[in-house]
């Protein structure tokens, strides 16, 4: 394994029935799920699959159901073993576990958010959250610590002696959530997570969900047959079909480039301005001005690159602010030596993970391009309306391909 790789599947094979052997035969012969079907009798669930998910990333799986989605899940856990294939978590094969060694790295490594919640009725929210720690044997004080701090960060508190059937779909969703997260386990499996709720609930937990793991950081396989809330999640996006990865990517890989016309159904009519973002459009931040160059340097320049604004940075690439043609020309007739002597106007300024759908309401209204930086207020590129355009219309990359 990798240093930066927590889970690594190689060659998963799962056949459900008898005689597994003949039906990897035929598996290495080439034939398909509804070949080995009709000739044997004998399902194929996971269909030699091989993928990797990184340390800390949201990894998802998705495809129709029967797509072996959740098979892959329940044989990442070992609630179901595989027939053929290696799962090595943290360098560990789980496969060759035997079952007190797999129970325990299911309590240290591995929580669980099912679809249809799986709370206990008779127990109130504080009991079902502690649940896991109970069954490890930590003490009621220290159980009860850790669950009321993850309650509060999933917004339950003061629900805590409330019962599942005082809750809303989505509340019992974050219950779960809380479960899992109170175990303080490095991976966290999500099978179908949100399907069953309302869908303004499900991008409410969408949200809550990705604002847990900037501050939790976990390494999570969400599972799910929803591409826009594959797209919203995933660092990286699985597609399955029948029982067979087609392509994995990131959501701008997997738009722009399907691997297949089985993911292609999947991606045609995604609105782009929901997954670009402005490093996505942007173009490199050349040419600029410094401070220290006077409105003549920044006339000469407009001319020779015909642009009628340019934007000014210090000697970091710190933005510092735009001048326009007009601008320059009174500063020139003012007798202002350098731009040190000049108010700069600052402009319209959006950082590198802005969306496009943002970007464009601003472009709307402003004649000047949009200066792009990172963290540390550097010129990272600029933004024109053209560049958005052109990458929303374009079935290929952004604006820097």
């Amino acid at each position: 394994m990798a240093e930066n790789d927590k889970i690594v599947v190689k060659n998963l094979i799962k056949i459900f029935q008898n005689y597994p052997q003949k039906v990897l035969n035929l598996i290495e012969k080439g034939k398909s799920k509804e070949q080995i079907l009709e000739e044997t009798g004998q399902t194929v669930g996971i269909n030699n699959v091989s993928f990797t998910v990184k340390h800390g990333e949201i990894f998802v799986v998705m495809g129709l159901s029967g797509s072996g989605k959740s098979t892959i899940l329940r044989c990442i856990n070992r609630l179901i073993k595989p027939s053929f294939g290696e799962i090595f978590i943290d360098d560990i094969d789980i496969t060759k576990l035997k079952h007190k060694e797999l129970r325990r790295f299911r309590q240290e490594k591995i929580a669980m958010v099912f679809q249809q919640f799986a709370l206990l009725p008779h127990r109130t929210v504080l009991q079902n959250t502690v649940y896991g720690l109970e069954i490890k044997g930590i003490a009621k004080k220290d159980r009860e610590a850790k669950a009321l701090a993850v309650l509060n960060m999933v917004g339950l508190k003061g629900w805590e002696n409330k019962y599942p059937s005082q809750l809303s779909g989505g509340m019992k969703q974050r219950v779960g959530l809380a479960r899992a997260l109170t175990n303080n386990t490095d991976i966290l499996l999500m099978d179908e997570a949100f399907s069953a709720l309302d869908p303004l609930i499900r991008e409410e937990m969408q949200d809550e969900l990705l604002s847990l793991q900037q501050k939790m950081n976990k390494t999570i396989v969400f599972i799910t047959h929803d591409l826009n809330e594959a797209l919203k999640l995933g660092d990286r996006i699985a597609f399955l079909k029948d029982g067979e990865l087609i392509q994995v990517g990131t959501p701008e890989e997997i738009i722009t480039n399907p691997g297949d016309d089985y993911v292609e159904k999947f991606v045609r009519g995604v609105d782009r301005s929901k997954l670009l973002t402005a490093v996505d459009v942007m173009n490199k931040p050349h040419p600029l001005v410094t401070r220290r160059d006077g409105p003549s340097v920044v006339l000469r320049i407009m001319k020779e690159y015909g642009i009628s604004s340019v934007f000014v940075v210090d000697r970091e690439k710190r933005l510092q602010g735009i001048i326009t043609a007009e601008e320059a020309i009174t500063a020139k007739n003012s007798g202002i030596s350098s731009l040190n002597e000049y108010e700069l106007v600052q402009g319209l300024v959006v950082e590198e993970d802005t969306p496009i759908q943002e970007i464009m309401d601003l472009l709307v209204d402003s004649k000047l391009p949009i200066a792009v930086i990172d963290k540390e207020n550097k010129m990272q590129g600029i933004i024109i309306r053209g560049s958005v355009l052109a990458a929303l219309s374009s079935k290929g990359g952004g604006a820097n391909d």
